[in-house]
């Protein structure tokens, strides 16, 4: 089992940093999946050079914050994080949301660009499907046994864990919060970034079609790509080397991107 450092936290409950970063030249922002938490990225970071400043968000409902009420509601959950990262201008931004963690990141990204603040310089939506597909979903609804069946049937965590009735009764209300969040979103159809987006996804991932991750084009008046990775939903986990690279390519091009357009 991997030992996770003692995490370096802003002065904020929302973020952390599981390292100091060096001379960094951008910030990466990262949004977990439903149920996930912040330390759900710290294998990623270890693949990242000091020169990224990689930090997660840390909703509510969860770990440490486990005792604080989890939001159900996508866009209320995104204005939070919004109202964090708008201060942190010392360093260009670059937000990278996972599955429910993408449909955080648009709107957080959306939020961020109409303040005028604090505008992110590129979106990276990773095992999603675009909000410009939308779908009537209703995981949220099942009983217990229903939605740790979805989340088993995704990988996304060890079914041994769920078997212990103390796991169970600290996951479950996270869980059903995430999901309901995400499940209920729709977006307003007004919003549309305008830094460049890159989609993530696995070649096995049997909630995000083609088609589907495509029309995240359609959600941006910058640049746009896609990039595919071998696996299902969760295809991030063993395979951290291969996305940060990608992560860090893109990196460097939304970077270029924002000097050339602030000549």
């Amino acid at each position: 089992m991997t030992t996770v450092p003692t995490e370096i936290p802003f002065d904020d409950i929302w973020l952390r940093r599981f390292r100091a970063a060096r001379e960094p030249s951008v910030r990466l922002v990262c949004l977990p999946h439903a149920g996930g938490a912040a330390s759900a990225f710290f294998p990623l970071h270890r693949e990242l050079p000091p020169s990224v400043d990689c930090v997660a968000v840390q909703y509510p409902g969860r770990q440490e914050r486990r005792h604080e009420p989890p939001l159900r509601d996508a866009r209320a959950l995104a204005a939070r994080v919004a109202s964090v990262l708008e201060p942190l201008t010392d360093l260009p931004l670059v937000l990278f949301g996972h599955s429910m963690g993408a449909v955080i990141g648009l709107e957080t990204a959306g939020l961020l660009e109409r303040g005028g603040c604090n505008a992110p310089i590129g979106f990276i939506a990773s095992g999603r499907h675009s909000p410009a597909t939308p779908r009537h979903e209703t995981v949220h609804l099942r009983d217990d046994d229903g939605l740790i069946a979805e989340i088993t049937a995704l990988s996304g965590t060890d079914p041994q864990i769920l078997a212990d009735p103390d796991m169970r009764a600290m996951v479950l209300p996270a869980l059903r919060a995430d999901y309901t969040a995400v499940e209920t979103y729709r977006r307003e159809p007004g919003l549309v970034l305008r830094c460049p987006v890159t989609v993530f996804t696995g070649t096995s991932d049997p909630r995000v079609t083609d088609a589907e991750a495509r029309a995240w084009e359609g959600l941006t008046t910058g640049g746009f790509r896609i990039e595919r990775f071998p696996g299902g939903h969760f295809y991030l986990d063993g395979a951290e080397r291969a996305v940060a690279a990608a992560l860090l390519r893109d990196l460097h091009t939304f970077s270029n991107t924002a000097a050339a357009a602030a000549r």
